[in-house]
């Protein structure tokens, strides 16, 4: 039996897109720019472009993690055991 430690991609996408959208309501709120576009249309524009990004950078990150837990993977012996199991002790 092999033993590692691998990550849950979901979590790591998430944490990428909640960055991307920190990043977009600092870019299009903090940063002054063109007065002709309106400011609510610039963060749906980076939204939806660094949200998309930190997504996908999430999802590199857990595969070069993925990749590490690999290589760090030990093997191990499993054998089984004849005997009362909990569910019988409590009957």
């Amino acid at each position: 039996m092999t033993v590692r430690r691998a990550p849950k991609f979901v979590p790591f996408m998430g944490l990428g897109a909640v960055l991307g959208i920190v990043v977009a309501a600092f870019v299009a709120y903090g940063i002054p720019g063109d007065e002709s576009f309106d400011t609510g249309a610039v963060f749906g524009f980076f939204l939806v472009s660094f949200a998309a990004g930190g997504v996908l950078l999430g999802a590199i990150a857990a595969l070069v993690l993925d990749q590490v837990s690999v290589r760090r993977s030990r093997r191990a012996v499993v054998e089984s055991v004849h005997g009362p199991t909990q569910d019988d002790a409590e009957a």
